[in-house]
């Protein structure tokens, strides 16, 4: 499981150390992986040209220090000082004496032009709203320079713990991160700032329960459901999908296709498609008379190319097992009816819907998707799986958020939530509780999405064929896929 921090949780544990280790033990920690990683990424130190922007923070410090150390392996280093009277002191004599300078703004452009590597140590992890202007220009010089670009911690302008980016920020091609990830680091906008992540080790003794967690290969095999001997279809589960139109019969295929590859041991149909979901999918146990007399389900996904159907939406709602709502059904569904349900209650917007649910303007969920997810889950008492860039996945219960790691673009195709929806029900049929539903789903999802993908344009239905191929993968361990953050990071898009 990678685990990210809060700023108030990792500064806390920093102090809790570093009252317990020689002074400057921690920064010199930093400063060692910081520059171990810059050496990897230039390959050759010696005689390169290395251009250090220092702020006035810790962050200014690891930069300076680990700028001696490649310094004294041979490295030109420079120092772009935003604020020289406060620069870290003990970095800055180490700097010099490793034989690197120390220059104003003024110089910067030309420095960067003719650098290597460009080493962004301007703002820490307590930075807010943007980069001062003073800063722009230089983030907006190692954007344009060919230089490799570090940062140090974390992008500067990004907001650490929400991922927010409200205005110009520091674009890395890698991050060195110290201690543990920070959540800004996971989620869109700021991952994309953020390049390849790199984690330096520090030694903190964090909490057990983290503000972000993502789950891996292994965490996702240890959810997924395996049938005992004894298992028949029941046992397994059934899953019902009460989707569909005479408008959108596909939506109701899809998210059966999904279904049946999540694990349940049957999947009941409920809807005006049934001829479309029979002719594709015969094993499918299709039903006309409504939700309430289709026969015993253990979970419902309900909402998929719905259409009107309001009427369903409440009738699935009033159901005592679990129920996933997606699509139209997140429109029909009535927000109290869904508060008021015993049972557990599973919502999968995109970015669009919730900003619908949550009365806002689209733009402000996609830049603050830690929030909005949240927010939903509060505000309906339901785990909500947040779609797009960054899938997020929050308990209305609190605790951490999950965001998933596995996709690709490709995924932003029609009918591919629709997909993940029965991919999802068919988990909480099989008996997985919303948020290890949801995280599995979707990490299976993206993956799946990315194999079916693989570098070209692909349609939701090659998805859904490609869920069991994904399955195995982690079923039986395999770590090939397993993905990292940042730029050609997979990505997880549902439409």
């Amino acid at each position: 499981m990678r685990t990210a921090y809060s700023v108030e949780t990792v500064r806390a544990a920093e102090r809790e150390l570093m009252a317990r280790l020689p002074e400057g033990t921690l920064m010199r920690r930093a400063a060692a992986g910081l520059a171990a990683a810059c050496a990897d990424l230039l390959g050759r130190v010696y005689g390169s040209r290395v251009v250090l922007l220092v702020g006035s923070g810790d962050n200014g410090g690891d930069a300076l220090y680990a700028g001696a150390r490649l310094a004294r392996r041979g490295a030109g280093v420079s120092a772009v000082l935003l604020a020289p009277e406060r620069a870290h002191a003990g970095g800055l004599a180490a700097l010099r004496r490793a034989g690197g300078r120390a220059v104003g703004v003024e110089a910067a452009e030309e420095l960067i032009g003719r650098a290597g590597l460009v080493v962004d140590g301007i703002v820490g992890i307590g930075g807010r709203g943007g980069l001062r202007p003073e800063a722009v220009p230089l983030a907006e010089a190692a954007e344009r320079a060919r230089a490799a670009v570090v940062a140090v911690d974390l992008p500067s302008g990004v907001d650490a713990d929400t991922g927010e980016v409200r205005g110009a920020a520091v674009r890395a091609d890698l991050t060195v991160t110290f201690g543990t990830h920070k959540p800004g680091l996971l989620i869109d906008p700021a991952r994309e700032y953020a390049g390849t992540v790199r984690l330096v080790g520090l030694g903190l003794d964090l909490p057990a329960e983290p503000a972000l967690e993502a789950l891996q290969h292994a965490d996702v095999a240890r959810l997924l459901p395996v049938p005992a001997a004894g298992s028949d279809k029941y046992r397994r589960g059934v899953v019902g999908i009460a989707a569909g139109s005479a408008r959108y019969p596909g939506a109701a295929v899809l998210a059966v296709a999904g279904a049946l590859r999540g694990g349940a041991g049957a999947v009941r149909y409920v809807g005006p498609a049934g001829q479309a979901v029979i002719a594709r999918y015969p094993e499918t146990l299709v039903s006309d008379r409504g939700p309430r007399h289709a026969g015993r389900v253990q979970a419902w996904v309900v909402g998929p190319g719905a259409g009107d159907d309001a009427a369903t939406v409440a009738e699935v709602l009033a159901a005592d097992v679990p129920v996933l709502i997606d699509a139209d059904g997140l429109r029909l569904a009535q927000a109290q009816a869904v508060r008021a349900r015993r049972a557990p209650t599973l919502m999968t917007p995109h970015a669009g819907e919730a900003a619908a649910l949550l009365g806002v303007e689209r733009e402000r969920v996609e830049g603050g998707r830690l929030s909005a997810v949240r927010e939903l889950a509060r505000r309906y008492g339901a785990t909500v799986l947040l779609k797009g860039s960054t899938t997020l996945v929050a308990d209305a219960d609190g605790g951490p958020v999950r965001v998933n790691p596995t996709g690709t673009s490709w995924l932003a195709t029609a009918g591919s939530g629709d997909v993940l929806s029965g991919l999802a029900g068919s988990l909480l049929a099989a008996g997985l509780s919303p948020v290890d539903a949801a995280g599995a789903a979707a990490y299976l999802h993206g993956l799946a999405g990315r194999r079916a993908a693989d570098g070209a344009p692909m349609g939701a239905h090659d998805v859904a064929e490609t869920v069991a191929e994904a399955w195995r993968d982690v079923a039986r361990g395999q770590r090939g896929c397993t993905p990292r953050t940042g730029h050609g990071a997979l990505r997880h898009w549902a439409g």
